[in-house]
């Protein structure tokens, strides 16, 4: 078989019909396209789970508060629990051996004033292994220390947004800000994280860029109202109720392995601590990542197969466009047969049309795909991750699809006889 010749003659055939040539890769080009959108999707949706759970810490258990009703919390909480507490976490690290450490957090919404600039933010009550369990590094100055803690000092950290609205570019390192109506000294500032629209409303992942960090004492003992509200009991009126002293704390344990372990143990230690009342709640981030990549699996399964449906329905076009190509050109297939044209010419001149055509849809498509996944990004502000992987899986598909609708139309094309084809009018 000569196949530079039966490659001039495909590319003739193709440049001679060249709109029918185009309409018949569209299927192509939009399959492999709408393939590499939905797995960029799906990639970027799988790496912001990632990130989240990065940011809650691989080996934390995260024991969060849970509110109760207003009747529940005046009966429960006086008689058989007072709420979560700092006690608890340190409990939790003396009675579970397999709990490193303790970390407790105590939020508060506060306004902040620096001379003339005046916001509001979150204030993080914490102590100094709150930076090494989180992963949270200083990039000017310190995060606050033991002694700071002891001393009930007032010295705070400022997160990287907030430190730009307060000060811009100016150094804070030294400066006093005013925290509700209390003054503080700024000792550090953290680094920032990343954290898109998406995720902050994914696994409650909180803004840490605009947090300020003080001594858990200082928020205990310098914020004292904060802990109390009033709330309306039927048939009681308004009550005086008092919430958990803090709203969560982290457990880091030292065995990723025995995580869930871990957090049984924890668990069983809380319900004796609280008499059995739920007004505590545990998050593992390990766990969490498992089911997300669970479902992000099925994700991908799901948008490739419905993406794929469009490769397919473009194969069934090149094969109906090249059985009509087969049938326009019966008198032309004659001629070469006659001319000493083998059948496996003809079945090559037919197959590499195919081929081409699902490999220029194939090219197409990527372009397009990746033109469909920035404008994804951009407008939906939606993360994508375009891979390898997507790409040549795609692509592969389409020229396979070439290969295997093109066959029929190729070989229909090589049977045909010499002498009947020469009377085809």
């Amino acid at each position: 078989m000569n196949y530079r010749e039966n490659t001039l003659l495909s590319i003739e055939g193709l440049r001679s019909h060249m709109l029918r040539s185009l309409l018949s890769m569209l299927g192509i080009i939009f399959g492999v396209g709408a393939v590499i959108a939905m797995l960029s999707i799906g990639e970027g949706a799988k790496q912001e789970a990632l990130d989240q759970i990065q940011l809650m810490g691989m080996n934390n258990i995260i024991v969060e508060e849970v509110k109760l009703k207003p009747e529940e919390q005046t009966q429960t909480r006086s008689n058989f629990s007072a709420g979560l507490r700092w006690i608890d976490a340190l409990a939790v690290q003396e009675l579970n051996p397999l709990i490193e450490t303790t970390v407790p957090v105590r939020e508060m919404q506060l306004n902040v004033l620096y001379k003339k600039e005046r916001t509001k933010a979150t204030i993080v009550g914490t102590t100094p292994e709150y930076a090494e369990v989180m992963n949270f590094n200083p990039v000017e100055g310190f995060f606050f220390t033991f002694q700071d803690v002891e001393d009930v000092r007032r010295v705070c950290a400022l997160g990287g947004g907030i430190k730009r609205q307060l000060f811009l570019f100016k150094n804070p390192l030294g400066e006093r800000i005013k925290i509700g109506d209390q003054w503080f000294t700024v000792v550090g500032v953290m680094e920032e994280k990343s954290i898109t629209a998406s995720r902050k409303h994914g696994l409650a992942v909180t803004d840490v860029n605009f947090d300020i960090y003080i001594p858990i004492t200082t928020s205990l003992k310098r914020f004292v109202e904060v802990g109390t509200e009033m709330s309306y009991v039927p048939g009681q009126g308004w009550k005086r109720t008092q919430q958990s002293e803090i709203n969560q704390f982290i457990a880091r344990v030292s065995d990723i392995s025995r995580i869930q372990e871990a957090a049984n143990i924890l668990k069983a230690t809380m319900e004796r601590r609280h008499n059995f009342v739920e007004d505590f709640a545990l998050t593992v981030p390990e766990a969490l990542l498992r089911q997300s990549q669970q479902t992000q699996r099925i994700f991908n399964i799901v948008m490739g197969a419905i993406a794929s449906i469009s490769l397919i329905v473009g194969g069934i076009g090149i094969m109906n466009i090249m059985l009509a190509s087969v049938l326009e050109r019966t008198r032309e297939i004659g001629i070469r047969r006659a001319t000493g044209a083998t059948r496996r010419d003809i079945l090559g001149q037919f197959m590499i049309e195919s081929v081409m055509l699902s490999f220029a849809g194939g090219l197409i498509g990527i372009f397009l795909g990746f033109a469909l996944t920035k404008a994804i990004a951009a407008y939906a502000d939606w993360r994508t991750i375009v891979s390898i992987n997507a790409i040549f899986l795609s692509f592969g598909v389409s020229v396979a699809i070439g290969v295997i609708f093109g066959v029929y139309p190729a070989r229909r094309a090589a049977r045909m006889d010499p002498i009947d084809a020469l009377r085809y009018e």
